[in-house]
């Protein structure tokens, strides 16, 4: 294990994810080839709650969607505890920035399922944190506050998906064709990644092609500020570690040191 550990951000993808050789194996391959972490605090697209707000270790997980295989909602994923986690989280933060400890939340499916893969063991303690706002700028100064874990040992996740224009998805097979507005808003953000110009991407709203389209509501969106604020300089390109499409969706995820 080493002390510092990278930060990132990942789509995340719905249950059938898990029986998907092909991403599963991308998402499998990245935690192979990252230092082995002392906990992962993640933060989902799927979780929009203020105060930032913790989950609670040995709670049951969030089956927090429909219209899938019984057998997703048989899933567990029981990892240690990590209340000492969610304490040096809530110690990170500002008094202008309380904190809520659920006493009874676990982790929704933006969370344990890409966890289920990276760390299939469910050996690693896990706690999720809440997206309390959507505005870049408190995100980026909210993961900056998270960068000391990092010394730490705690690996830094923003769980989201790059594109998600759900509403306008007409081919639900994994190998679809991507729409012209997923292709068109991956392609901008790629090339914003590249150059480490965290500005434009955060003028998404103004800036990007494919909008509204591929982001109908943004909470997907939102989490790659969270980990470019616990980047060590969000203007330093990082490692862009997955690109290509799931059901039309862009699941391009980024690696930051």
């Amino acid at each position: 294990m080493t002390d510092r550990m990278p930060a990132l951000y990942l789509g995340h993808g719905a249950p059938p994810l898990l029986d998907d050789p092909v991403w599963s194996g991308q998402l499998a391959a990245l935690a192979r080839d990252l230092p082995r972490p002392r906990a992962v605090l993640i933060v989902s697209a799927h979780w929009e709650s203020a105060p930032v707000s913790l989950t609670a270790s040995g709670a049951p997980l969030v089956y927090d969607f429909g219209g899938f295989d019984r057998k997703y909602y048989e899933m567990t994923y029981q990892t240690p505890d990590a209340t000492w986690l969610a304490a040096q989280v809530a110690a990170s933060m500002p008094t202008s920035e309380p904190v809520h400890q659920h006493a009874s939340r676990g982790l929704d499916h933006g969370a344990w399922v890409p966890l289920r893969i990276m760390y299939p063991e469910a050996d690693v303690p896990v706690v999720q944190m809440s997206l309390p706002t959507h505005d870049p700028e408190r995100l980026l100064a909210l993961g900056a506050r998270l960068r000391g874990l990092r010394d730490e040992g705690v690996l830094i996740i923003g769980s989201g998906f790059l594109t998600h224009g759900l509403p306008f998805l007409r081919d639900f097979r994994i190998d679809a064709t991507p729409p012209g507005w997923s292709t068109e808003f991956d392609a901008w953000a790629g090339e914003a990644l590249a150059r480490g110009d965290v500005d434009t991407l955060a003028d998404y709203a103004r800036r990007a092609p494919g909008m509204p389209y591929a982001h109908p509501t943004v909470e997907h969106y939102s989490p790659l500020f969270v980990t470019l604020g616990a980047a060590t300089d969000a203007s330093t390109p990082g490692e862009q570690v997955i690109d290509g499409f799931w059901m039309g969706l862009s699941k391009r995820s980024l690696q930051v040191a």
